[in-house]
């Protein structure tokens, strides 16, 4: 079954308790953490992350926009996050494959990301050690509401072929521009994890949005 993962970067943050609760009927809770460097937007940090586990058990599933992401490995982790997701562009491939290496020391999940310039290819040196998660942006990270783009969907199908041959337990998940129709698009491109925010929390029936993603 699709897993569904409302952005929080959408929400109220002056009522993000509530808007928590609101998407209820979802799977995880996405957690976009930016660091004003990687991507031009300052977002919210590990204080956000504690303060959000302390209220609910939703599975916290934590994207990394940062630089050098392996310096907060121990922090997130710490502060309740249940995978974290890091950008392969972030640093060179030594550093993500010792931030995984701790991800995996802490009993964190452990994801990579993919920006829309990344090729599908970039992911076998991780597949092959063992994933959690591969996240497909298909917008550029840093900005909340902007369209999809289409041209992802050929990679993301890749690397669903990707998935099964090297890591069959990986999930793929999808970020950028997903509402009810791309959606579908996603799914039928292989993505079993869809991320969303304005599609669920701009919805006048937010169960219902979130139902109508899973397709």
């Amino acid at each position: 079954m699709v897993k569904i993962a409302p952005s929080i970067l959408s929400a109220d943050f002056c009522n993000l308790e509530r808007d928590i609760q609101r998407v209820s009927t979802a799977d995880w809770l996405h957690v976009d953490v930016m660091d004003g460097m990687f991507v031009p937007n300052i977002s919210i940090g590990v204080p956000v992350v504690q303060s959000i586990r302390a209220h609910t058990d939703m599975f916290l599933d934590t994207h990394l926009m940062v630089e050098k992401p392996g310096r907060y490995v121990d922090a997130f982790a710490k502060a309740g996050a249940d995978l974290l997701s890091i950008h392969l562009e972030a640093d060179m491939p030594p550093a993500i494959h010792a931030a995984l290496d701790r991800m995996e020391a802490l009993g964190v999940k452990k994801g990579i990301v993919l920006r829309p310039i990344t090729a599908a290819e970039a992911v076998v040196p991780y597949l092959e050690r063992g994933l959690d998660l591969i996240l497909v942006m298909t917008v550029e990270p840093g900005f909340g509401g902007q369209s999809f783009l289409a041209d992802q969907l050929p990679k993301i199908s890749a690397i669903r072929a990707l998935i099964d041959r090297y890591c069959p337990g990986c999930r793929l998940e999808v970020d950028g521009g997903v509402n009810a129709k791309t959606a579908k698009d996603c799914i039928a491109a292989g993505a079993d994890v869809l991320v969303a925010g304005s599609a669920i929390y701009g919805a006048t029936d937010i169960p219902a949005a979130i139902a109508a993603l899973r397709g």
